[in-house]
């Protein structure tokens, strides 16, 4: 799944590709690349972000979709909680909405997707992007995360997402500290029992930044694919990333690994 921030205060691109022409270039690379699948977002969730108006979230991504739904062959998310954005996204063509908020503010989210009969990414954020940082504290993380994803699947299929449709995140940095980002990391098991097949997000994050002594997200490529590698080789189905091409790579490598398959037969 590759990133589209069409957003001027994203941690890792903010302001690269605000420019509806810039963006679309952009995602056409990362479908060049061999992106399955794109992202497109309009308002940052980044920590300590502010939240903005659904219409100036939808004047950002609409220029971007009209162009990309008819140029582009893979499906295209869109990254928003706000019902009224997906409602316009989806009528416009988008197939996926990735709600950051797992579904928090109630079922309507999930009505939409219903109605369009869309996929739902059902992301654990602990509060919201402008305090999600603020002491994240758990008496039991696994368990608070799984229920909280297990109660937000319950209803989204309730409002008539079709099941199949429904993937779950753990949502890396949404309220989460480095030590949690490593436990969710080492039990993705926790996940995969929910049923549904699981997205990770763990591109240029700031935990990578931390276990590397504090460097920006320009300098996480390293990190980014360590983690996206042990992932893939652990069985999760989609990796949410900016950088398509250099993780393609490194999964290719893992799963290889894991299936003690190479292809065609070739000297180590």
């Amino acid at each position: 799944m590759g990133i589209v921030n069409v957003t001027p205060d994203s941690f890792a691109d903010g302001g690269r590709f605000l420019d509806p022409e810039v963006a679309v270039r952009h995602a056409h690379a990362l479908v060049a690349e061999g992106a399955d699948l794109l992202d497109v977002g309009a308002e940052s969730t980044r920590p300590g972000a502010a939240a903005v108006p659904a219409e100036v979230e939808w004047a950002r991504l609409r220029p971007v979709l009209e162009r990309l739904l008819p140029e582009v062959a893979c499906p295209i998310s869109v990254d928003t909680s706000k019902p009224p954005v997906a409602e316009a996204a989806l009528a416009l063509g988008a197939h996926l909405v990735n709600d950051v908020t797992g579904l928090a503010a109630g079922a309507e989210l999930a009505r939409v997707c219903a109605r369009h009969g869309a996929g739902l990414a059902l992301v654990h954020m602990r509060g919201t992007p402008a305090t999600m940082q603020d002491d994240p504290r758990y008496d039991d993380l696994l368990g608070e995360v799984r229920s909280r994803l297990a109660d937000a699947v319950g209803v989204a299929e309730a409002a008539g997402v079709l099941p199949e449709a429904i993937c779950v995140d753990p949502g890396i940095g949404f309220g989460k500290t480095v030590t949690h980002v490593l436990t969710l990391l080492r039990r993705l098991d926790v996940l995969f029992s929910l049923g549904k097949p699981v997205l990770l997000g763990p591109s240029r994050k700031r935990f990578i930044g931390a276990l590397l002594g504090g460097l920006p997200p320009s300098e996480r490529l390293e990190g980014t694919l360590a983690v996206c590698a042990l992932a893939a080789g652990a069985g999760v189905h989609l990796l949410r990333v900016h950088d398509v091409g250099a993780v393609r790579r490194a999964v290719r490598v893992a799963e290889a690994i894991r299936d003690g398959s190479v292809g065609a037969e070739r000297p180590g």
